[in-house]
C-alpha cells in the first residue's frame, strides 16, 4: 500500500510516498480502507521531528480517517466488513489502509459525505474531551476559543453554541472573524487589531469567561488568566505561540482558576475509547441533525500531502484540510 512517510524530518518536501506492507488487524482491531485523512497541526509537528508517534503506533502522520472496514480482528464486535466509518488514530492515517482499535471507530454520521467525514474525529474528540468532559462547560456559561477559524476552533464554536453557551473566538483577519460569527460565535475578535482581554471584559460586563480553549499558549496564557471569570478553566491543547509562559499566580488564585494542559493521542487507550463513546452518544446526534457540521477548507490528493502541509502552515485555511486517498 501507499503511505506518506517522513524518512528525514524537515519541510513539506520531507513527506515521501512509500510502499509498505498492508496492515493486519490485531484481535481488537479493524483495518480501514481509507477514503480520506484529516490534516492537523500535529502532523506538521511530526513531520518537523517534534511530535513522534507513541510507541506501537505507525511512525508516519495521520490522526483521523474516514473509509470502509475491510477486515476485523477475532474479538471485534459491533463492526463489520463493509461498514462506512471514521476513526481516531495514534498515527498512520496518511495511507491506503490503517489498522486501529475498534473502540476508536465510529459509524459515519448520516448525511455527511464520506470524504468530508474524515475531518471530524480529531477535532470533535479534542473539543468534546477538553471543553465538555474535562472543563465541564455548561449551558449558559461562556467559552473563549483561540484559533476559531481552525478545524478544532470551527467545531468548538458550533458545538458550544448548539449546547447553549455563549462563544467568543479570536482569529487573524476580518474574513476569519466573520467566519467565526457565521458559525455561531457571539463576537469574533481580530487579534491583530484588538486586545481579546479588553473585548471579553466589555462583552461580559467585566465578569470574564468560564472556559478558554487555547491553541496558542506562550504569552496568551497570562492574558487568558486576565480574561477568566471566577472559577474559570483554561484548557491548553497546543503551543503555537511558544512552550514557555509567565503568569500571575496571585491572579489565578484570586479567580480560583485552573489551567490544564492536555494531549489526545498520548492518553491511555481506555481513555480514548471512553472519549469516542461519549462523542457517539452526545455529539453524533448534533452532527446528524445538522446543528454541527464539518467545515471544509480544501482537499488535496494524498500524493500532494506536502502542498496540504504548506496550506496548513500558511494559516490561511478556514476549517479542515483533507487528503483524498481513494
Amino acid at each position: 500500500m501507499r503511505a506518506i512517510t517522513v524518512p528525514t524530518p524537515g519541510g513539506p518536501e520531507a513527506l515521501v510516498v512509500s510502499e509498505l506492507p498492508e496492515p493486519v488487524p490485531g484481535p481488537n482491531e479493524v483495518v480501514i480502507d481509507v477514503a480520506a485523512a484529516g490534516v492537523n497541526r500535529a502532523d506538521v509537528n511530526q513531520r518537523q521531528g517534534h511530535y513522534p508517534s507513541p510507541p506501537g503506533a505507525p511512525t508516519w502522520p495521520g490522526l483521523e480517517v474516514s473509509g470502509t472496514i475491510v477486515s476485523t480482528g477475532e474479538h471485534v464486535t459491533g463492526a463489520s466488513v463493509g461498514d462506512y466509518v471514521v476513526a481516531l488514530l495514534p498515527g498512520g492515517g496518511y495511507a491506503d489502509r490503517v489498522a486501529v482499535d475498534a473502540g476508536l471507530v465510529l459509524p459515519m454520521p448520516q448525511g455527511v459525505d464520506l470524504v468530508l467525514a474524515a475531518g471530524l474525529p480529531e477535532a470533535v474528540a479534542t473539543v468534546w474531551s477538553n471543553v465538555f468532559m474535562s472543563a465541564g462547560l455548561k449551558p449558559g456559561e461562556t467559552l473563549l476559543v483561540h484559533g476559531g477559524s481552525s478545524g478544532v476552533g470551527s467545531i468548538a464554536i458550533q458545538l458550544a453554541a448548539a449546547l447553549g453557551s455563549t462563544v467568543y473566538a479570536t482569529a487573524g483577519s476580518p474574513e476569519k472573524v466573520a467566519f467565526c460569527e457565521e458559525l455561531g460565535a457571539a463576537r469574533g475578535i481580530d487579534y491583530r487589531s484588538e486586545d481579546f482581554v479588553d473585548v471579553i471584559k466589555t462583552e461580559t460586563d467585566g465578569r470574564g469567561v468560564d472556559v478558554v480553549l487555547d491553541l496558542v499558549a506562550g504569552d496568551y496564557l497570562a492574558r487568558d488568566v486576565e480574561a477568566l471569570a471566577v472559577g474559570g478553566r483554561i484548557m491548553v491543547i497546543a503551543s503555537m505561540g511558544g512552550s514557555e509562559a509567565t503568569i500571575d499566580i496571585g491572579a489565578l488564585m484570586g479567580k480560583r482558576g485552573r489551567i490544564w494542559g492536555t494531549t489526545l493521542r498520548a492518553r491511555p487507550l481506555e481513555e480514548r475509547r471512553e472519549i469516542m463513546a461519549s462523542v457517539r452518544e452526545n455529539v453524533w446526534p448534533l452532527i446528524e441533525s445538522g446543528a454541527v457540521r464539518p467545515i471544509l477548507d480544501s482537499v488535496y490528493a494524498i500524493e500532494n500531502a506536502g502542498a496540504a502541509h504548506k496550506r496548513m502552515e500558511s494559516s490561511k485555511h478556514l476549517g479542515k484540510i483533507l487528503l483524498a486517498v481513494r
